[in-house]
Formats: C-alpha cells, structure tokens, sequence
C-alpha cells in the first residue's frame, strides 16, 4: 500500500511537548494544502480532540497492547489514502508501554508495526552535551526503532539551539529538525485526568495559530516532510467485521460532559449499517426519536455534574426508556451517569439517572489505573456470548454499589504476572455500566453482543 507518508511523533517522557508539536506540525503541513490523517499511540481521547480540530478530520488511536498487530496495521490502513500524510503522536516516553519487561503498547512497538521514522521531541532545558547521551540512550535501546529526527522544545533561543544541533548530529549522527524557544502562552491547560478538553478550551484557534506560526518559524518542515515520504510500503491487512445487517438507531451521548469515544468505534457501528444520533445530557429534554439503543461513552460528568442534575426532563426520559429494556451501554463517565449520583471533588451530591442502585464518588487519586483483561462472569453479556476482552481504565471515581451484583472479573498484569483483580460492570434492565473503557476491535463479540440486544429490542 503506497501511503502519501508516516512519521511518529514521540516523547522522551510525559510532558515534553508532544501535543503542542503534534498540533503545530499538523496544521503547518495542513496550510501548505497537503492531506493530512492525525492518529494517536494508546487509550487518550482528549489528543485525538484537539487533532481533529487542526486538520478537520477525526483523529484515530493505534493501541499495540488492545489490538493484535495485524489489527492495527488494517485500522491504520482503513484510514489513509494514498495520498495522505499520516501525522503519529506517541504516548508518554517513547518506550513507556503496559511494562519493563516489553514494549507492548507504547510508541515505540507502533512505530515498529507500522514500519514508521521516529523523530523525538526533547526537553532542551538546562542542557548542553547531555542532550547527546539522551538521544543515544533513546535510539540504541531498541535499534529496531527507526530514530530519524530530533526537535528541541523549551531552548533558550537560536544559539542554545544550534549547540544543541551540533553535539547531537555530530556525536550521535541524528538530524535535528528544530526546535520552540520557552512560551508559556501557547501552554494547554490540564485538569485531572490530563488535558482540558478542546471543546472547553477558549481562544482554541488563536492559541493554534500562534503554536503553527512557532512551528512555521523554527521547524525543518521539508525535512520532516521527506522523512515521512521515506517508507517502505507495508502489506495489505484485511481486517476481521462482524456479518449481518444493523440497520437501526443508536443515540449517543456528545457534550461537553460526555465525549470520549475511539472514532474506530463509532465508525464500525456506521458501517454494519447503524445510524448514530447525538445528543446532549446537558441540554436535550429528551432523547432522539426512533431509537434502538443508547451508547453513553467517558468525559467529565463530575465537572458538570449540577447541570446534568438540572436536566430532569432528560433524566426522567432516559430512565423510563432504559427501564422498557433499551440496550444501553455507559462506560467510565457514562457508567457514573447511571448510578444514583455523582459526589465531586468538593464533596457535593447530585443526583444522576438511577438506573443502577449505587453511587459514584470523586477520589483524590487515580484508581486502578492501566491496561486490563476482562471477563464476563457468564461467559456472555446482553444474552450474548462474549470471551474475553482486554479494556483500559483512568479514572479517579469509585462506583460503591448496594446491592447489585457484580458481572464481570478483571485482571491486572504487569510483566506477565497477575498483580490485581477485581470486581466491576453492573447491568440492570437491558443495561450495562462499567468503568473500563473498550475498543471493539479488541474482541468483536462485544460490540456483536451489543447490537444483536439491539437488534431484538427493534424487533420486539
């Protein structure tokens, strides 16, 4: 398959400067009329966000340790035209990945499937000859990773810049390609759970074109261009689908409150003949006519907890409907929004859907946080088979439930060895709630599962 180009855009560690150069490459390379197909390494949605809103087209996630290698390289391919420029931006540090022992799952192991040139954005602050050992260390780890490029964030100006330059290319060989002088104006804000989202963000354009115009000025954008162009072809994948027709509604969830979905998702259910209809929990009154199933993915219904309290009529609606048996899936976010309530950081209640009897509460730390496997206690879910399923938790809430019984066991490893399990998912009704968050090309039975109680919901 003869792609326009790929480069991988990684990190020596989290907090480099990944995103902002990701944003200020891709809208560069965007105004000088070239194709461009964002991606992101891992289970990030807030990134594959702010993509989207540079380059116009959805940002999709290339996820090593969820999918099989083969999958991986068919979703990527599915998604580039020839002609298209594929625009990578890693996870972390580029080796950083589901443990030490192995790369699964980080950047680097993309990098590799994907037959892509590395270039590495480094911290050049407070360095000199040390920027060489670091970029050494990073490309002799692992020599099967192509390292083609470096680019310097946080220098002091051009001088600083060019001693850099010159130890790195003259030691190590690596070509730098540029660099961003110390702006703290073009800084994204965070809050718990890592970037604010771009629909949040105010003043989003004027910050991305002044990140573009840094880029534009200090960036060998010919350069980086030429890197990604050259590539060996990679073979063509045939992606495993899922037969039958679903030629029906599902509404989802799309405000503020609610927005983390993999596009890859979303698109696979368009293309087994589903119609999805967005909707607001912040604002609709109700739910969108003529609907087979309701699919509620992750965000922050903590941080906008009082409005979707507010929202009673929407409330009252989405209950009524789900207690008639609408197959319903909620996860992370969603799965909170299904229980009685929501208790925020500041130690305030509000009441949400009460489909399930249990409560959700806001934690000062991140709660068992990572890659996990899944497993229906059942062997099936929405009275479908299902066997197995690899997910991803980030989440600071604990859901404390009072009666319902738990329907799937989760195991956590690290290294091969098994360091965790726990209980989680409830279902009520025609229901499914759960904090780990699942890409459906990790096992297609559950997105099957999921459509087939749809599927009977509209013909019963």
């Amino acid at each position: 398959m003869d792609l326009g180009g790929r480069i991988v855009l990684a990190g020596t560690q989290s907090g480099v400067g990944k995103t902002t150069l990701s944003l200020g490459i891709m809208g560069a390379i965007r105004k000088r009329g070239l194709a461009i197909k964002p991606f992101k390494v891992g289970p990030d949605y807030i990134d594959p966000q702010f993509h989207r809103s540079v380059t116009g087209v959805p940002s999709r996630n290339l996820d090593s340790y969820l999918l099989k290698e083969d999958v991986v390289k068919g979703l990527f391919q599915k998604s580039c035209k020839q002609q298209d420029l594929a625009v990578i931006e890693g996870v972390m540090g580029l080796y950083d990945g589901v443990g030490t022992l192995t790369h699964e799952g980080s950047t680097a192991h993309i990098a590799k499937i994907l037959k892509a040139p590395v270039v590495l954005i480094i911290n050049g602050g407070g360095m000199s000859n040390s920027a060489a050992a670091m970029v050494l260390g990073y490309k002799m780890l692992d020599p099967e990773v192509n390292l083609k490029g470096v680019i310097i964030n946080q220098v002091s100006g051009e001088k600083h810049y060019e001693l850099l330059k010159n130890v790195i290319e003259e030691k190590i060989g690596v070509k730098c390609l540029g660099y961003l002088n110390k702006n703290q104006n073009v800084k994204l804000e965070s809050r718990h759970l890592g970037l604010i989202p771009s629909m949040e963000v105010g003043y989003l354009k004027e910050k991305i074109d002044e990140i573009v115009a840094m880029v534009e000025e200090t960036v060998d954008l010919d350069e980086l261009i030429e890197m990604a162009r050259d590539v060996e072809t990679l073979e063509t994948i045939q992606l495993p689908t899922l037969t039958g027709e679903y030629k029906f509604n599902i509404a989802y969830a799309y405000d503020e409150a609610f927005n983390f979905y993999y596009q890859d998702n979303l698109d696979l259910l368009n293309e087994l003949g589903v119609t999805l209809v967005p909707f607001s929990p912040l604002r609709d009154e109700k739910l969108p006519h003529n609907i087979q199933g309701l699919y509620i993915g992750g965000g922050f219904p903590e941080v906008f907890a009082s409005q979707l309290e507010d929202n009673q009529k929407l409330r009252e609606d989405i209950k009524k409907k789900i207690k008639k048996g609408l197959p319903t899936y909620g996860e992370c976010g969603g799965f909170m929004y299904l229980t009685n309530s929501i208790t925020n950081f500041c130690g305030e209640t509000y009441k949400m859907l009460g489909i399930f009897d249990a409560n959700a509460t806001m934690t000062n730390r991140l709660q068992r946080f990572g890659y996990n496997q899944i497993h229906f206690k059942n062997n099936e879910v929405f009275n479908n088979p299902i066997h197995g399923i690899k997910g991803h938790e980030f989440h600071r809430a604990i859901v404390e439930s009072n009666h319902n019984e738990y329907v799937y066991s989760v195991d956590k490893y690290r290294d091969g060895r098994l360091i965790s399990q726990w209980n989680c998912g409830l279902f009520q009704y025609n229901c499914l709630g759960a904090f780990s968050h699942i890409h459906f090309y990790s096992n297609l039975e559950f997105p099957k599962a999921f459509l087939e109680a749809c599927k009977f919901y509209n013909n019963h």
